[in-house]
């Protein structure tokens, strides 16, 4: 029995990693892309600076927010691992 729950802690702590890690690796390439395109649609009309800064910083929030959905996932099964309470009961 011990043996299970090792294994599940341990499956458990490499699908934490993967998920934070991914979506780290997601948010920061998709901030960076958003940037970029910001700053070619700033150069190219610079009079529509004020609406496209707006739109990219909304947008930036909910790129984060994705991943910090992602990262709450991640701790429930860190701190709350269901599949453990399956196990023992």
């Amino acid at each position: 029995m011990q043996q299970y729950i090792a294994l599940i802690q341990a499956y458990t702590a490499l699908g934490i990693g993967i998920i934070i890690g991914l979506g780290a690796i997601g948010a920061c390439i998709g901030i960076g892309i958003m940037g970029s395109k910001f700053l070619e649609s700033a150069a190219r009309q610079p009079e529509l600076m004020p609406r496209l800064q707006g739109s990219m910083f909304l947008l930036a929030g909910l790129i984060d927010a994705a991943f910090l959905i992602g990262v709450a996932i991640a701790m429930f099964f860190a701190f709350a691992n269901p599949l453990l309470a399956r196990l023992a009961g």
